[in-house]
């Protein structure tokens, strides 16, 4: 047998030759580029692994120079991170590793991951393109304190969505509240959750696009409703007008991931820490909102795919990393043994010491997997137009989804 001291000296020997080595580029941006932050001294020193390099734009710069680089074959990273509403324009380039191959086979690691995520990184052709390193459970952030002054209770909340507009109703009446921000993206919710699985949010196995099924006319309804009743704010996420209603209590609830309890501790809303609390969707709904992941682009060279590919083996399926990037991030663990740490049954300070994550991996359990379309962008714009024009210029729903139908369908047929 080896001894002690051999096995040492062979270790030290591959450490330097990993630390002799161009650094690993992985790009990426803010929030996600924290956890590779974390994951440096991680996977530097423990791991005697490669060295890293963060190179962070703003999401929209990264995802928009990432587009560049895959198309080009310039600038390339060794590791890219996605998100979700980017995903499928990106997968569906064909510059991304199909993951599922030698010497990689990520297949290996499904079972180990929440079920959806890789749903939504598989190209059309199968090709898994991504792992998943968070998901966003949805849920509804509701303010308790203004539920209490207007002596609605949560449950009021969380049945059908009649009940929901009517406890809507009921606070704006009793304290001059808003039920939600925007009547819009209350409607995009509707249209997403509970998908059947396998199936598409906007077009069908033949890109055919699903306009013309019953949940877009239910959630143009409810959207309408809720506007005509004067239950939302007109404002759109991420807005300056957005964040300043959540600090001054305009809005009592918020639908929205699992992370966004970070961002409103730390940025959005500080000052009202141990006034919300958060429950499952109403009307029985499960949805996702975003998710990051990380891809390696297919026209790198073979030996820096393999150092790019235990990086990423280790950002998505080691159970130390995930826990890390979800104790000091607040980025939902996307593999299920993270997902049963004790951690998740601490209470949240900023949810009033309510033990949130509970609800979130419950969420994570029952959140459908949906099959994701290089075209989803462009359909979430036309709906939103149609959207606009029937909360804004009455224009009637039946010719709004007939003209979203048409308009997706000529666009898709390009």
């Amino acid at each position: 047998m080896l001894n002690r001291r051999v096995l040492l000296a062979a270790g030290l020997s591959a450490s330097a030759r990993a630390n002799d080595r161009d650094p690993l580029v992985v790009a990426s941006y803010p929030s996600l580029d924290e956890g590779i932050k974390v994951a440096k001294p991680l996977f530097e020193t423990h791991l005697q692994a490669d060295r890293l390099r963060l190179r962070s734009l703003s999401y929209s710069d990264h995802h928009n120079a990432m587009l560049t680089s895959l198309a080009t074959g310039t600038s390339l990273p060794d590791l890219m991170g996605l998100e979700l509403d980017f995903i499928s324009k990106l997968i569906e380039s064909g510059a991304l590793e199909d993951l599922r191959k030698p010497p990689y086979l990520a297949l290996r690691h499904a079972a180990a991951l929440v079920p959806y995520t890789l749903a939504q990184a598989r190209r059309s052709d199968g090709a898994l393109c991504a792992l998943p390193v968070d998901i966003g459970p949805g849920c509804l952030f509701y303010r308790h304190d203004l539920l209490q002054q207007a002596h609605v209770d949560p449950q009021q909340l969380t049945g059908s969505w009649a009940d929901f507009l009517a406890a809507g109703r009921q606070v704006k009446m009793r304290t001059g509240r808003l039920l939600i921000p925007s009547a819009n993206s209350l409607a995009k919710l509707v249209v997403r959750a509970n998908v059947p699985n396998g199936q598409g949010i906007f077009f069908d196995a033949d890109n055919r696009p699903l306009f013309n099924e019953a949940r877009f006319e239910l959630a143009f309804e409810l959207a309408r409703q809720a506007r005509r009743d004067g239950l939302d704010g007109k404002v759109t996420a991420w807005s300056t007008e957005w964040a300043e209603g959540f600090r001054r209590g305009r809005f009592v609830t918020e639908m929205s991931g699992a992370w966004m309890a970070g961002q409103m501790a730390t940025y959005i809303a500080p000052g009202t820490k141990g006034l919300w609390r958060v429950s499952q969707l109403p009307a029985g709904a499960f949805a996702s909102w975003g998710g990051s992941f990380y891809a390696i682009p297919a026209a790198l060279p073979p030996e820096r795919k393999l150092r790019a590919w235990r990086l990423l083996e280790f950002l998505a399926t080691d159970r130390g990393m995930q826990l890390a990037a979800f104790k000091g991030l607040d980025a939902y663990p996307s593999l299920l043994s993270a997902a049963q740490d004790p951690f998740l049954d601490q209470p949240v300070e900023f949810l009033g010491g309510q033990a949130a994550r509970k609800i979130w991996r419950e969420a994570s359990t029952r959140i459908p997997a949906l099959v994701v379309n290089r075209l989803d962008r462009m359909a979430i714009e036309v709906m939103t137009a149609e959207m606009d024009r029937v909360l804004e210029g009455g224009k009637p729903i039946p010719a709004a989804l007939r003209d979203a139908q048409r308009k997706v369908l000529r666009r898709a047929r390009r």
